[in-house]
């Protein structure tokens, strides 16, 4: 059923559209230095500034402006291949999906050669653009057939003929008509496929020539990592000035006043006046120093969880604990990642079991740490719904804040389930 549906889904249209572009750009590559210098002989033959010579000029011109024009091309081809590098990865961008970060800095060498590599990889594209137009046109034959070719019995008529990519076939009756849709229907089903691998190779000629590489990813990640651990730290900053100034902070407030109000009522020297009345506040005031207390072991928690110290696995075993969901929790680690680690990994957990509790209607979650020396590895896995966004505004938060360690984070969540999220982290920082 997948592949019926495949030729009628909205990312075939679009990859049809992206191929079409790419055959434009490969055309436009081929045709530039021929066309440039016999548009201008073309010119000059028209304008009559050679009326007076008595052979035609058209070649001789084309020979001498033809290694200009390559001259000239030589010194134009690195901003035209940029140009060309920068639609296309707009294109990626809107009608694919495919994200590619510019190079920083962007050489020039690299764009032209993915202009030239536009024309070996226009022939997947190109084929599977005609196999999905001409597809739909030869399938419309048996439809219009009566509509314009029904004549009287006995009348001759010259054959039709449809376009395939074995060449032409001819139709000079209606029931021929339906070897043409055949083979229409044929074309429409493979376009998908055509078109899906040449995009599958434009893209990954996008990543190595127009993308970031070695060097030039890590900068431009510590970059970006950088700047995400300036805005958690503010943001965490933020967040304890506002807990401590509405909670804690207001409950100590209370504690003196009420401690003050009891040493009023008890009297400096002498008996008590009011015992009883005194007797109450002190208990207020007990029950205001707990609640404090806690909530600034609350405070404490959310910056370094003291489960924690016991290591990864008991921390995480308390976590899943806690769980709406039941959660089977599996850590094998051959030795213990440094603290901030652990941290970011405790925390990661926590934020995706909220959000399969939230979100999922699962019934059951499966929580695995697997890592080497230099790697570590959390996997969480749930039987629910799926059509878990990594763009969303949770995970690609949680995305941005591992960046900042160059952890990396996958997301498989089909509609219908299952999610399967893979964190990868660093075991040292």
């Amino acid at each position: 059923m997948t592949a019926l549906r495949a030729p009628f889904t909205t990312l075939a249209l679009r990859r049809l559209v992206f191929c079409v572009a790419g055959v434009v750009g490969a055309v436009a590559v081929l045709a530039v230095p021929a066309l440039i210098p016999s548009a201008a002989a073309l010119i000059l033959q028209v304008t009559g500034a050679f009326d007076e010579e008595p052979a035609p000029v058209v070649a001789p011109v084309f020979l001498v402006l033809f290694p200009l024009t390559l001259v000239a091309l030589a010194f134009l081809a690195a901003p035209l291949g940029r140009a060309m590098g920068t639609a296309q990865r707009a294109l990626a961008d809107r009608l694919l999906g495919e994200r590619v970060e510019p190079a920083v800095p962007r050489p020039g060498w690299r764009a032209v050669g993915y202009s030239l590599l536009k024309i070996p990889l226009a022939i997947p594209q190109g084929y599977g653009a005609f196999c999905y137009v001409f597809g739909v046109v030869n399938l419309s034959y048996p439809v219009w057939w009566p509509l314009f070719r029904n004549h009287p019995p006995g009348t001759t008529l010259e054959p039709v003929r449809a376009l395939t990519p074995f060449g032409f076939l001819e139709a000079q009756t209606f029931s021929r008509t339906f070897v043409i849709a055949a083979a229409g229907l044929a074309m429409l089903l493979i376009a998908p496929w055509l078109m899906r691998a040449g995009t599958v190779l434009d893209v990954a000629s996008m990543r190595w020539l127009l993308g970031p590489r070695g060097l030039d990813e890590r900068l431009r990640r510590l970059q970006a990592g950088r700047a995400q651990a300036i805005d958690d730290a503010a943001a965490m900053m933020r967040r304890l000035e506002r807990d401590l100034h509405d909670g804690a902070q207001i409950r100590l407030a209370t504690l003196a006043m009420n401690l003050g109000m009891a040493t009023e009522k008890l009297g400096t020297d002498g008996p008590a006046p009011d015992l009883a009345q005194a007797r109450e506040l002190v208990a207020l005031a007990h029950q205001g120093a707990k609640d404090a207390l806690a909530e600034l072991r609350d405070l404490v928690r959310g910056i370094h969880p003291p489960v924690l110290d016991n290591g990864l696995a008991d921390a995480l075993t308390t976590l899943a604990t806690g769980s709406a969901i039941p959660v089977s929790v599996r850590v094998g680690l051959p030795d213990r990642p440094a603290p901030a680690i652990e941290t970011i990994a405790y925390f990661c957990a926590a934020e995706l079991l909220a959000n399969a509790a939230k979100h999922s209607r699962a019934q059951r979650i499966t929580l695995a740490v697997n890592g080497t020396a230099d790697h570590l590895t959390l996997t969480t896995t749930d039987d629910g719904t799926g059509g878990a966004d990594a763009n969303g505004p949770g995970l690609s938060g949680l995305a941005r804040r591992i960046a900042v360690v160059d952890g990396t984070m996958q997301v498989s969540s089909p509609v219908g389930g299952p999610t399967r999220i893979v964190i990868e982290l660093p075991t040292h920082v």
